[in-house]
């Protein structure tokens, strides 16, 4: 089956060696940069042992654990995020199925927006979710956070619009009312 011939939403979707997605992440923070730094010191220092101690080439433990490395550093870092597997709110995940809508708001204070999902009736949270506490820009009960330098609504709009499930709308709350983006 050819990528053009598809539905949105109906599988991965991949472009130039990577799946198709729309991210929102942390700014780097020192405490992120040391623990990474760290890790990568610890491998590398594992990989002298190992050389060390078992005649073993080094060099293979640390390319086998750079794709684990990133890969725990990019968890680390996401706020929010929707791919071919769902819509992650921090490391929970919610299947496309449970969800109904983004909304996004922007409170006034002008730095931060929230990002969130509404769910359809009868669905419930993942057990152990954490929720955010109810804030009164944002409609959804399930919502993060985010820098608003790091939100680009056109952006998640066009990405949406590309590969997520149809019955996915994003609407933006507004103290005016809600209207649909794009």
């Amino acid at each position: 089956m050819s990528q053009g011939s598809r539905v949105p939403g109906t599988g991965p979707t991949r472009r130039g060696g990577r799946w198709e997605r729309y991210r929102v992440a942390h700014p780097f923070s020192v405490r992120d940069l040391a623990a990474l730094w760290g890790l990568i010191g610890g491998v590398v220092a594992l990989a002298l042992l190992l050389g060390w101690a078992l005649d073993m080439k080094g060099g293979t433990v640390i390319v086998l654990a750079v794709p684990f490395i990133v890969s725990w550093f990019e968890k680390r870092r996401t706020v929010f995020q929707f791919d071919a597997a769902g819509v992650r709110f921090g490391e929970v995940l919610l299947p496309w199925a449970d969800v109904t809508a983004f909304v996004v708001a922007t409170p006034r204070d002008g730095t931060r927006a929230l990002i969130g999902a509404m769910m359809r009736s009868g669905a419930s949270l993942p057990v152990g979710m954490a929720v955010a506490p109810p804030h009164p820009a944002m409609p959804a009960p399930v919502h993060v956070t985010v820098p608003r330098a790091r939100f680009d609504l056109a952006k998640m709009v066009r990405k949406a619009r590309k590969y997520a499930p149809p019955h996915i709308r994003i609407v933006v709350a507004e103290p005016s009312g809600e209207r649909v983006a794009g």
